[in-house]
């Protein structure tokens, strides 16, 4: 059964950074895109940054020279650096996996995949 944990949310200040972290247990498919969506009260869910099997990755604009997506296939563990975070940011944010290559939108990552629980980013000004 495939479980995906997230971790290393948490509060920051303005211009902080945070690392999450996104553990993937039962997940052993060769093909693959997985990343990180966030979901803010009272707004849509969005996606924040996503890495298939062929190392390709896309991010938000909103993110985009912010954030870096990665994954330790020794681990099984994907990650997610935020740096220069901005009150924006807060929100509740996703791990999901896909057993296939991302293609060319977020469908397949945000609606055949599995999901984790979440973590809670809060960034204050």
């Amino acid at each position: 059964q495939v479980q995906l944990v997230e971790s290393g949310g948490g509060s920051v200040q303005a211009g902080g950074s945070l690392r999450l972290s996104c553990a993937a247990s039962g997940y052993t498919y060769s093909r693959y895109c997985m990343g990180w969506f966030r979901q803010a009260p009272g707004k849509e869910r969005e996606g924040v940054a996503r890495i298939d099997s062929a190392a390709y990755t896309r991010y938000a604009d909103s993110v985009k020279g912010r954030f870096t997506i990665s994954k330790d296939n020794t681990k099984n563990t994907l990650y997610l650096q935020m740096n220069s975070l901005k009150p924006e940011d807060t929100a509740k944010y996703y791990c999901a996996a896909a057993p296939e290559i991302c293609g060319n939108s977020w469908y397949i990552l945000e609606y055949n995949s599995y999901w984790g629980q979440g973590t809670q980013v809060t960034v204050s000004s």
